[in-house]
């Protein structure tokens, strides 16, 4: 990326004093301001990241805002005296500042991922092919520190978003189902709290239970340290030393060369990668993708709480009849966008078209619940 960066700046003068030459046209002058607004907002928020982070990740980041940076030289050396004020970043790209100024959490980097992605370049005559190449490349660098963060929040993002969805969805069904099939108002709020404490507790013991035992799992296939203790007293013509290094996964020639390792013929240890060190298990969580139990049970829980009182809240304030389910249904579609919206920001899709996929299921079970309460309500009658 260096390379190529280099080779179109020593181009720019050249570039830019044809574009000028020429006058460049009104729409060219926008076009071309609005590139510039955007890379010196990306530029920002990049370094705005970059305050909230150390080591190797803080220097990726101030590296993806220098090379913003050459981009808005680009721009300038093309607008020359057309450069005039400041302009307004993208509402797209304020937002991203505002985010990483105050929170600088993953979502950021989920929609600087998306942005680096839509970059116009590509298609535009006035950007140079190393500049389409660098947002390509920004993409893949931002999703890979996209990536840390989603797997720090994964378990525990998951059960909010299931805990959240299906107590919308369920505590709908339940409310509409009831509604449908001619009972009085008091019983479907009754039938409707009811629904949301079941669920909650349920939500949140299965999270428990599931969370808890998918790390077990996890951890019984985890190596133990026998290797070391045993490799100095085995029969080194006869020993099963060797098996355990290829049922492990590696090569016969590298394991041979373990096995070399740990019974003292070789004094080196050539791929420290390939020892286990116990001493960091408490500080680095080996399967922290699942998330832990309390975690994802609580978020379970409180979630799926949040969103089963949503249905409810009509009867709550006295409402009554069709209108109750109406404002219902209104405010769990709300509801169930924002899930699938925040769902398709985290992992760099489009939020409407996650939100819309939510709220075509949530409201398409409903349906379907009140279309049975509707006929249970007319068999019983």
């Amino acid at each position: 990326m260096p390379q190529h960066a280099q080779s179109s700046s020593h181009a720019l003068p050249q570039e830019a004093s044809t574009t000028v030459q020429a006058q460049p046209s009104p729409s060219n002058i926008k076009r071309w301001r609005q590139y510039l607004a955007d890379e010196r907002a990306e530029a920002a928020v990049y370094r705005d990241l970059a305050q909230n982070r150390e080591g190797e990740e803080r220097a990726i980041l101030l590296a993806l805002a220098e090379a913003e940076g050459r981009h808005e030289a680009h721009w300038l050396a093309l607008l020359g005296e057309h450069a005039g004020k400041p302009r307004r970043a993208s509402a797209r790209s304020r937002f991203l500042g505002f985010l990483a100024r105050h929170f600088g959490s993953v979502f950021v980097l989920a929609l600087a991922q998306r942005a680096e992605g839509r970059s116009p370049y590509a298609k535009d005559p006035n950007a140079t092919p190393a500049m389409a190449a660098d947002e390509q490349i920004h993409e893949e660098v931002v999703r890979g520190l996209a990536t840390r963060g989603r797997n720090r929040l994964a378990g525990t993002f998951r059960a909010a978003v299931f805990g959240a969805n299906d107590g919308l969805v369920s505590n709908l069904s339940l409310v509409m189902g009831m509604a449908a099939s001619g009972v009085a108002s008091s019983v479907v709020l009754l039938s409707g709290i009811a629904g949301l404490l079941a669920g909650a507790m349920s939500m949140g013991a299965g999270e428990f239970i599931s969370v808890r035992s998918q790390r077990e799992l996890l951890a019984a296939t985890r190596p133990t340290q026998i290797t070391l203790a045993a490799a100095p007293k085995l029969d080194l013509e006869n020993n099963e030393l060797l098996l355990v290094y290829l049922a492990r996964g590696m090569s016969r020639e590298a394991a041979e060369h373990r096995v070399a390792e740990r019974t003292g013929q070789l004094s080196c240890d050539c791929d420290p990668s390939l020892s286990l060190q116990p001493e960091l298990a408490e500080e680095e969580d080996r399967h922290e993708a699942v998330g832990t139990a309390w975690g994802a049970a609580l978020s379970s829980f409180c979630f799926f709480a949040s969103g089963a009182i949503i249905p409810i809240l009509p009867f709550l304030f006295g409402m009554t009849g069709v209108a109750a389910l109406v404002v219902a249904g209104a405010l769990v579609g709300i509801s169930l966008l924002a899930t699938g919206a925040a769902v398709g920001l985290l992992s760099g899709t489009s939020p409407l078209t996650r939100g819309l996929r939510q709220l075509a299921i949530g409201l398409g079970a409903a349906a379907i619940t009140y279309l049975l309460g509707l006929l249970f309500g007319t068999a019983v009658g």
